[in-house]
Order: C-alpha cells, then structure tokens, then sequence
C-alpha cells in the first residue's frame, strides 16, 4: 500500500535499504556530511535516499529510481545514463 500523497501529489518517499533519507534544497543542492552537492532544481524540496556504497562514495535515489553516485572528495554527481528508461529483467 502506498503512503499518503505529498504536496506534489507524488508519494512521500520512504527508503528503507537506504543510509539516510535527506532534502534536496530549494536551488537543487543534497547536503551530506556538511559538503553541498549539485543534483536538480527539478527535485528541490523532494526527499531522496543515499546510501554510502563505499567510503566517501554514496548511491542517490528517488522513489525506486537510482540517479547516480556521489564523490564526496569531489562534490560532484556522476549520473546514470538513463534511471528512468526501461526496466530489462534478466531471465534465468
């Protein structure tokens, strides 16, 4: 069952296998340990999931979705090519 809508009408995200849940702020930015990072004005006031996936190296999400990983040392966003193109499962 999904959570009540949020102001956007989207689902309020929940991650439960990520580290963390953290707002993107009005101009676009994810703070994670006291250092900014650039990710999209189009998620500001959205919250995403971060999960450190090695040190200083953390997974972004938003709602099922991974949008790419985070360099800490670097302040930058190293996006996915596509997160919100097609889904393929493998068969086995």
């Amino acid at each position: 069952m999904l959570p009540p809508p949020g102001p956007t009408g989207l689902p309020e995200p929940h991650y439960p296998f990520h580290d963390r849940t953290v707002m993107v702020t009005s101009c676009g930015r994810l703070c994670l340990c006291r250092k900014k990072i650039n990710l999209s004005k189009s998620l500001a006031g959205q919250a995403v999931g971060v999960k450190e996936v090695d040190s200083g190296i953390w997974l972004v999400s938003f709602i099922d979705y991974d949008l790419g990983y985070v360099d800490l040392e670097e302040r930058t966003l190293q996006p996915l090519e596509n997160p919100f193109g097609p889904k393929v499962l493998h068969m086995s």
